[in-house]
């Protein structure tokens, strides 16, 4: 038994060592690599980007179908047991489900992604702690993906919307404007 990354591999006498140098070519070459930084930032982009689009469509998504069932958004709200939310659930659900939507195209887009994942981050914390822990037992599948939702929520309150978005872009257009002094004044 030779473990290689975790994986166990068991040799025996008709071990083929043209997979072994293929293998150990595989890894030299990813190793050599001499710009890593940039490849890993580009990718780390990239990923991060996907993640931010797929986060907006999920948010966009839910408050369309907390718009379409209102009356189940709002027997939610008034299930967490807190007064001031029970009192207030039709106004709540209005708020929720139309920031959700806000926020959700903003983020998929870009624009204003660490204001727009902020105002996210309590309604998903009342979400994920007082409304989905209730219904784990039921619907696991709500469960993780609020959390999962969360934590990228988080993340991109911290690091913002990255290089492809719609924020970056006017960023850079107003870079140009200020450099070529054609700004409007």
């Amino acid at each position: 038994m030779f473990p290689i990354c975790g994986i166990a591999f068991n040799f025996d006498k008709k071990f083929d060592i043209g997979i072994l140098y293929l293998f150990t070519l595989l890894i030299s070459s990813f190793m050599a690599e001499t710009n890593i930084k940039e490849n890993t930032r580009a990718d780390q982009s990239i990923l991060l980007t996907i993640l931010r689009i797929l986060l907006g469509l999920i948010l966009f998504w839910k408050a369309v179908v907390f718009i379409q069932a209102t009356a189940q958004l709002k027997s939610l709200i008034q299930e967490t047991g807190i007064g001031v939310f029970t009192q207030n659930s039709e106004v709540l659900a209005f708020v929720v489900s139309y920031l959700g939507m806000l926020c959700g195209f903003f983020i998929a887009v870009g624009l204003f992604t660490k204001p727009s994942s902020i105002i996210q981050i309590p309604i998903l914390i009342v979400a994920v702690f007082f409304v989905n822990i209730k219904n784990m037992d039921s619907n696991i599948f709500e469960f993780i993906l609020s959390i999962i939702a969360l934590l990228l929520l988080i993340l991109f309150a911290i690091k913002g919307s990255g290089m492809l978005s719609a924020d970056e872009y006017f960023r850079r257009g107003a870079a140009i404007d200020n450099k070529s002094q054609r700004a409007f004044k």
